[in-house]
């Protein structure tokens, strides 16, 4: 066990002072600066190439920062590869590129951008990498980079420049290096493999000498590199010093093996090669194994050996079934049996054995190492594992030793246990030999210069197994990782300290934690069948809950299967020592056991598990209370086989209880979902399979390729009129229907046609059809879709309704929730019958997406909402499971006293309304007759020859007293068509209720909650809505009930982490083998923020943060893209709309007035503002990656202050930042500046750019905090989401020199940098204002340009006073004796005068009478004259204010209440306060 915490190491991010002074961008600004005027360069030199390669990279030793500076000045883009011609080119040219391509791949931006200007030289550059790579003359550092390099080419596959060129490179022509018997045995098992071959060698024939080269250099290259490989690992010796450059090279070099094994079009020939040189049993062999040095070497050849046996059949890329798997191994060693048996009568006794008896380790040793040399070398020959004598001269690479060959002969023969049984043998609670192991769960400090021990999320899984393994890992991680903060920031607070005579003191507090008063195990259940592991193990713990009362009630409402950890602490520090954060963590705590467990449930008195349910639960007394927990049976096993080897028992040591917050503590749900799957077979609809693991067609999902393609379909209510439909269609060619009305809506017939130039084209045959008349009453009529869809919205909703795959990116503000929510509903109306489930990643948006849901025209029985985010719904109605079962039940209710009501007109007698089968009952005896009867008079009525009357239909209705409550006249007797129609949906009325009744039958026969609940999940609901996180932990108990669904659609779906996604999908059991998924609809954006992962290892290296949804976009799955945002105003959807492919405007946005409106008090609606520096203080880290920037935080509060003053209202301004410890500091300068001041309050939220993705607001402030180095908004997802939160007005504050010069950022700042970075004012322009944005302003006289932050944090503080006196005067002129009848006229004049006033659209809420405003004038003159007196000054000294607040203890800081409203001006005594 290894300590987390490592000394910090100093950013070697080069600060923008640095860069602006070094001399690399002195000499940028001759040749290549971005800032420069391309006219004004210096002729390109290629010496200069040279002397930055030699003086600034080789000779530094291939410096991070001096390569950081030099990508950052667009070294690549600008200069090296505009001049970069591959037949003349340096080798210190190519390898500038490499570093620089490298140098982008580290910062996760896009590499290869640049390169796609000119591609032409693509394939000559890869051949000069490729020549390098083989040359023995190179350094070493330099070689590493290649490698590096290349890993990262096979690992973009996807881009087709790329593609076209590293394929050639693991193609069947590689198989020219292996040794010609093998290569014919081979060959001769795959015979299409063998006609590919042998086309190949025809092809050969033809080539010229040049051509020929090329191709030789292509087919042998990995061949050649892994002898390379072996070369240097075999010239490592087992003592004296270890080169670390030559061990970080090996450790490279097996991160690119297990990248090629771990992709099928890598895998299929090269894995061949690697098996024909015995690369594995070499590296095993190998000193570097045996050094302690070489541990991470180890763990990497373990990850390879896994992926080299991986359980896939080489030819086709199947997964193997398990007896597959067995029987592969039976005709390997029945073949060595028959080999050894024939000629080699020494191992006759091994050649007769059962196979089970000798295929064992221990066996085959036992029986090969008695063997000479010469006799393992024959064994090697027959197996076709070594060459004959005569090749030996010409294929030199092979060992020939006994130790390699008995390794070899064994390693090949061998059992292999069951990756699945190891898996299932595996404990799901981490350890503490696994928490603190640096090499498996890193630190969050990782820079990306290492390779790690990790599985990464590629593009391509090699099976469903292996994509859920590499998920489970690496889920399991990251959560390892979060629980090892939990633990040491409860270990930390509780600072255990080792008292004098030895016992255990604990000198503070942590309300996540409690010292343990006793543990014991209380059941240890007998293994199941062929199991080692008890069946069962449970445990009671005994804390004392000496607490506060609200965490008193925390710790006793812990539910049922809530994950908590054991701890064992043993202290060394002495009472009145404190643990230090920076130092190790480990060494101070000597935390030397952790243990996971499951609650059960807490015991009452009588020593019996308290259940959950309705009754409430017992009031224990005392404080001490004893839990029931389940521990981990794999654990349990472990640990008593280590007590029998002689070491402590954990489980008579523990004395720390950790619990975790509910949101944060689902992984062993998750986790143990992923391994049920995989002891499952996962029935993945055939449709999607090959699209999930990365291979096949990617638009084979796609409506338009699959065979059970729908062509007719009702869009009910998605066209609002003819003109919407014709728009709808642009490029299709339209008909309607003979005879048809041009009225919505609309069943329309789809048919492909292809034109005269051979493109394909739908044609439209619309036809209208006719509303149902649905009943007489208001709410009888459906609710309407009342949006305008775009042709782009449309072709998703028409995506959508289809089968298959539907996979639509919405940019910011296009209408993605509009979209999704008529997708559901016209699912819902054509397919009665089907099912459909909703997933979001938060639940914040499944509620949006809900609420929206609830106001379209589909009946709420069949809506369900689960999970507890259900509580946030903005309705009184319950949608949970419980409150849609007691709305079942009240509704049955209703209905069977409508019953009774229409029994009573009818005068039959008897109880027909008591249950729903009697009502059914009353239904088929009576109502329907009478309806039959009653069609009977009217169709004689209408056959027989005498005029017929039109009011027959009124006069003949039966039931027209059960609707005397409706409308009146019932029937307009004008139109006999009409009054039968009228009848008819009077009808479909009655007929609706016995319906309902009908299906609320088995609520009556259910007689608990909990079944009838159940009941409704899984047959009455219609649409079900759940998070991802919900849909993980609770999908073995949906299974097990039988739910069923047809379609599934995912919101932000590129937020949702790969295999929470993936899950969803299996929510069901197949039916016959076959899924019953017909639909599935991913809508989210990949240009925007990604799924949280915190660690920044799993994040870069194992690329955890791709979604499926972007995995999917970056596979080139077909996609419909949103074009037309309706969010910002038109300038400023310029700041994002580079990053879409044509991104316009909605109309609404173009047209409508609060878009043309200037924004009050600003010059500019949006603008960039030069914060710099402040007193020489820019950014400041009190603790890691706690950010903050004084000076920017002083200007934007001041900024929100000043639009408070003139009349914007709180609830319309945010204010962000990039950074969690700049949130903190705005939101404490916030609380003593003018947090509880009634003018100004709290703004509408004070939060992180992350955090506000899927949020908007009218106006939004940005401090993006940094002043060294650009940090994470480099990443342009970071940047797209905060351009885009804004509506009306975006004002930035940041250092412009930084972020200028960035290349990923320039489109953005280009635009920002056209206008001026200082802050331009109209203080007399009042919110709200009539001003237009294009109005012209004389800035002489009316503009206010703000030169720095002390300037505008002095203005806004005399402004106050200034607006405190005016307020104060208004005030006074209310005091005086109104003529009773004038008071609402004269304060309604007041309040218009002085519109401007923050708080003014609140007074209006009060005047109910002249009373309420005299009060209130009088109050509000009480608040100003104290909010005079305590006011905050502008900040003196940036020195003193930086050295306080970075101290503040984060975890008190007060967060921003609710917009501060003027009803609420009891808090106004506590005003402004001098700083």
């Amino acid at each position: 066990m290894t300590d987390s915490k490592q000394p910090v190491v100093l950013n070697v991010a080069p600060t923008i002072d640095q860069i602006n002074a070094d001399r690399i961008t002195q000499l940028a600004s001759k040749y290549w600066a971005p800032n420069v005027n391309p006219n004004e360069y210096l002729p390109y030199n290629p010496q200069v190439v040279e002397n930055i390669y030699n003086e600034e990279i080789y000779k530094s030793n291939f410096s991070v920062r001096r390569i950081m500076i030099l990508e950052f000045s667009q070294y690549l883009e600008n200069y090296l590869w505009p001049n970069y011609v591959s037949s003349n080119a340096t080798f210190a040219h190519t390898m500038s590129i490499v570093i620089m391509l490298n140098e982008k791949f580290r910062e996760r931006v896009a590499p290869w951008q640049a390169l796609k200007n000119h591609p032409d030289e693509f394939d000559g550059f890869i051949d000069q990498v490729l020549y390098a790579s083989l040359s023995d003359g190179k350094n070493i550092k330099e070689q590493i980079a290649l490698v590096v390099f290349l890993n990262h080419c096979f690992q973009c596959m996807e881009t087709d420049l790329v593609r076209n060129k590293m394929k050639k490179l693991v193609s069947i022509s590689i198989w020219c290096s292996l040794q010609e018997r093998r290569r014919i045995l081979e060959l001769r098992q795959v015979p299409k493999w063998q006609k590919l071959w042998n086309r190949l060698q025809k092809k050969d024939k033809d080539l010229l000498v040049k051509n020929k080269l090329k191709a030789d250099l292509e087919r042998t290259f990995l061949h050649k590199l892994c002898i390379k490989f072996i070369n240097i690992l075999e010239g490592i010796s087992v003592e004296g010093d270890l080169c670390v450059n030559h061990l970080n090279y090996c450790e490279r070099f097996l991160e690119l093996l297990i990248d090629l094994e771990t992709s099928l079009p890598t895998r299929r020939f090269f894995h061949v090669v690697l098996d024909d040189i015995h690369l594995i049993d070499r590296c095993y062999l190998a000193s570097l194994s045996k050094r302690d040095e070489g541990h991470l070497f180890k763990q990497l050849l373990d990850i390879l050996k896994f992926y080299f046996h991986f359980e896939i059949c080489q030819a086709t890329g199947d997964p193997l079934k398990e007896n597959e798997v067995m029987q592969a191994h039976y005709d390997k060693m029945t073949s060595l049996q028959a080999t050894l048996f024939g000629k080699f009568t020494k191992l006759k006794d091994f050649s007769l054995s059962n196979i089970n008896a000798v295929d064992k380790y221990d066996s085959l040793i036992k029986h090969f190492k008695n063997l000479s040399n010469q006799e393992l070398q024959n064994i090697a020959m027959e197996l076709n594992l070594i060459p004959d004598q005569e090749k030996r001269m010409t294929e030199n690479w092979y060992r020939y030793d006994s130790e390699f060959l008995l390794s070899l002969l064994v390693s090949r023969h061998e059992v292999r246990e069951s990756q699945l049984k190891v898996l299932n043998g595996m404990p799901l609670y981490p350890t503490e030999d696994i928490i603190w192991n640096e090499a498996v769960v890193p630190t969050e400090y990782y820079n990306g210069n290492n390779c790690l021990a990790l599985p990464k999320l590629n593009l391509q899984f090699l099976t469903l197994h292996d994509y859920l393994l590499r998920n489970f890992q690496l889920f399991r991680l990251e959560s390892t990782y979060e629980i090892r903060q939990d633990i040491e920031d409860s270990i930390t607070r509780m600072n255990p300290c080792k008292s004098e005579d030895g016992s255990i003191y604990f000198s503070g507090y942590s309300k996540m934690a409690l010292p343990i008063d006793n543990f014991l195990v209380v059941e240890v259940a007998k293994p199941n069948l062929g199991d080692l592991q008890p069946s069962r193990v449970r445990a009671d713990v005994s804390v004392t809950l000496n607490l506060k009362k609200d965490v008193q009630e925390e710790w006793e409402n812990l539910r049922k299967h809530d994950v908590c950890f054991l701890l064992t602490v043993q202290p060394i520090l002495p009472i009145g020592s404190r643990i230090d954060y920076h130092k190790p963590f480990l060494q101070q705590t000597s935390l030397v056991c952790v243990r996971g467990c499951e609650i059960e449930g807490m015991l009452d008195n009588m020593g019996r598990v308290i259940e959950e349910g309705p009754d409430p639960r017992p009031v224990l007394p005392g404080q001490k209370r004893t839990y029931r927990v389940w521990l981990d049976c794999n654990q349990y096993r472990a640990d008593l086989d280590d007590v029998a080897a002689g070491k402590i028992d954990v489980y008579e040591t523990f004395n720390v209880l950790m619990r975790r917050k509910p949101k944060e503590n689902n992984f062993k749900a998750v986790l143990e979902t992923i391994r049920h799957l995989m002891n499952t077979e996962c029935v993945v609809p055939e449709w999607i399979h090959d699209i999930i693991l990365g291979y096949g067609d990617p638009s084979a999902a796609r409506y338009d390729k699959m065979q059970n393609r729908i062509n007719v379909m009702n869009f009910n209510d998605t066209f609002l009129d003819v003109d919407h439909l014709l728009e709808s269609f642009p490029n299709d060619e339209i008909t309607f229907r003979v005879n048809s009305e041009t009225l919505p809506p609309y069943r329309i017939h789809f048919q492909e046609s292809f034109n005269s130039f051979g493109k394909k084209f739908k044609k439209v045959n619309v036809q209208s059809v006719k509303a149902v008349n649905r009943g007489p009453y208001k709410f009888n009529q459906p609710k309407k879709n009342m949006i305008r869809f775009t042709p782009t919205q449309i072709e998703a909703i028409y995506s959508g309704m289809q089968p298959g795959l539907t996979v639509v990116v919405g940019p910011p503000g296009t209408g993605k929730t509009d979209v999704a929510v008529q997708i559901i509903s016209n699912l819902y109306h054509n397919w009665r019958n089907e099912r459909t489930l909703i997933v979001t990643h938060s639940n914040q948006a499944l509620n949006q997406l809900f609420e929206k849901i609830m106001a379209l025209d589909i009946d709420e029985r069949h809506l369900l909402r689960l999970g507890h985010g259900e509580e946030a719904l903005e309705t009184d109605k319950d949608f949970s499971r419980y409150g849609r079962v007691n709305y079942v039940l009240a509704k049955r209710l209703q209905l069977l006293n409508e019953v009774q009501r229409l029994q009573d007109l009818m005068d039959v007698k008897g109880d027909m309304s008591y249950t729903c089968e009697t009502a059914m009952h009353f239904f088929w005896s009576h109502v329907l007759p009478k309806w039959n009867k009653y069609l009977t008079i009217l169709n004689l009525e209408e056959n027989s020859d005498c005029a017929i009357s039109i009011n027959i239909v009124r006069d003949n209705f039966p039931f027209s007293l059960f609707f005397s409550d409706a409308p009146q006249p019932l029937f307009k007797c004008q139109n006999l068509e009409e009054d039968k129609e009228i009848a008819r949906g009077c009808f479909r009325y009655i007929k609706k209720i016995f319906k309902q009744l009908d299906e609320f039958r088995a609520f009556e026969l259910l007689r608990t909650g909990l079944d009838r609940s159940r009941y409704l999940l899984v047959k009455e609901v219609k649409i079900i809505a759940m998070t991802c996180t919900h849909a993980a932990l609770k999908r073995k108990e949906l299974i097990e009930l039988g739910f069923k669904y047809d379609n599934i659609l995912m919101e932000e779906s590129a937020q949702i982490l790969e295999i929470e996604t993936f899950i969803p999908l299996l929510l069901q059991n197949s039916d016959d083998g076959f899924s019953r998924l017909k639909r599935w609809i991913m809508i989210g954006d990949h240009h925007q923020l990604p799924p949280v992962i915190k660690n920044m290892a799993f994040q870069k290296y194992s690329n955890m943060e791709q979604s499926l949804f972007t995995r999917m976009v970056n596979l080139g799955v077909p996609t419909v893209d949103l074009d037309a945002q309706g969010r910002s105003r038109p300038s400023l959807s310029k700041l994002y709309n580079w990053r879409y492919n044509n991104l316009g405007n909605l109309e609404h946005v173009l047209t409508a007035t609060e878009y043309h409106k200037a924004n009050a008090g600003f010059f500019y609606e949006y603008q960039l503002i030069d914060v710099g520096l402040f007193n020489g203080v820019g950014e400041t880290e009190p603790n890691p990656h706690f950010i903050q920037n004084l000076a920017e935080a002083e200007y934007c509060v001041s900024v929100y202050m000043y639009m408070r003053l003139i009349g914007y209202p709180a609830n319309k301004i945010t204010i962000l930042s990039t950074y969690n410890g700049q949130k903190h500091l705005i939101r404490e300068i916030i609380n003593m500046r003018c947090g509880s001041n009634p003018l100004i309050g709290w703004p509408y939220k004070v939060t992180t750019v992350d955090k506000y993705q899927g949020q908007q607001n009218d106006y939004v402030l940005l401090s993006l905090v940094r002043t060294k180095t650009i940090g994470h908004l480099r990443d342009v997802r970071r940047l797209v989401v905060a351009m885009s939160r804004a509506r009306l007005g975006l004002y930035v504050f940041a250092n412009v020199s930084l972020f200028n010069n960035c290349f990923e950022l320039s489109p953005t700042f280009k635009i920002f940098t056209e206008r001026p970075l200082k802050l331009h004012l109209l203080p007399a322009d009042y919110y709200p204002t009539n001003r237009l944005l294009n109005s012209t302003i004389d800035r002489q006289s009316q503009v206010f340009i703000v030169q720095d932050m002390p300037e505008i944090a002095k203005y806004v503080f005399d402004y106050y006073l200034q607006r405190v006196q005016e307020l104060k005067q208004e005030i006074k002129s209310t005091e005086d004796w109104i003529k009773p009848g004038a008071a609402v006229t004269f304060v309604e004049k007041k309040i218009t005068k002085s519109d401007h006033y923050p708080g003014a659209e609140s007074d209006s809420e009060n005047n109910d009478s002249d009373d309420d405003v005299s009060n209130n004038a009088k109050y509000e003159k009480t608040i100003e004259i104290k909010a005079e007196e305590k006011i905050i000054g502008p900040p003196e000294n940036v020195e003193t204010r930086s050295e306080q607040l970075p101290k503040i203890d984060v975890d008190n800081l007060r967060t921003a209440p609710e917009t501060n409203k003027m009803n609420d001006l009891k808090e106004g005594s506590e005003a402004m306060e001098e700083d």
